[in-house]
């Protein structure tokens, strides 16, 4: 497998990542624990060095993830999206920017609707926005926000 850099972070990555959302969430019935940390681990030997998980994809996601990977930890990028407990964070900080600011969410599901809903509960203090304003600052954002054909379209 060819390698690649991660953005200007200087991570050297395969070309192709391996998404682990598929042994225990989201494609149907996941798999069983030995079968996930098994598949993982074939993705590693196969020359994937840049994996992918989540919160939201369950504690038996992460276990998984963690138990495949330990042994060549050292070896491996691992991205992880964390916070879903918290999504309310983000619309806590959208809804404390500016008071006209209406965040719009959308879910199919009835427990995230309620989290979604009470970030109008959240209040931030000036300490919390700055540091969340610091962390977003050293974010460097690459690319375009739409494909051309979109873009055309926006702003009309």
């Amino acid at each position: 497998m060819t390698a690649r850099q991660l953005g200007r972070s200087g991570l050297q990555v395969s070309a192709l990542g391996f998404g682990c959302m598929g042994p225990s969430y989201g494609y149907g019935r996941g798999l069983d624990r030995s079968a996930g940390v098994q598949l993982i681990r074939q993705a590693f030997e196969l020359g994937v060095t840049l994996f992918d998980t989540a919160e939201a994809y369950g504690a038996l996601n992460e276990e998984m993830v963690g138990e495949a990977l330990a042994p060549v930890r050292d070896q491996v990028v691992i991205a992880t999206k964390f916070g879903f407990k918290d999504g309310q964070m983000a619309l806590a900080w959208l809804l404390a920017r500016k008071p006209w600011i209406v965040p719009i969410p959308a879910t199919t599901k009835l427990h995230r609707l309620r989290e979604n809903l009470a970030a109008a509960q959240v209040a931030l203090d000036a300490g919390e926005l700055q540091r969340i304003s610091e962390a977003l600052d050293r974010i460097t954002i690459e690319g375009a926000r739409y494909p051309a054909a979109m873009a055309s379209r926006v702003g009309r």
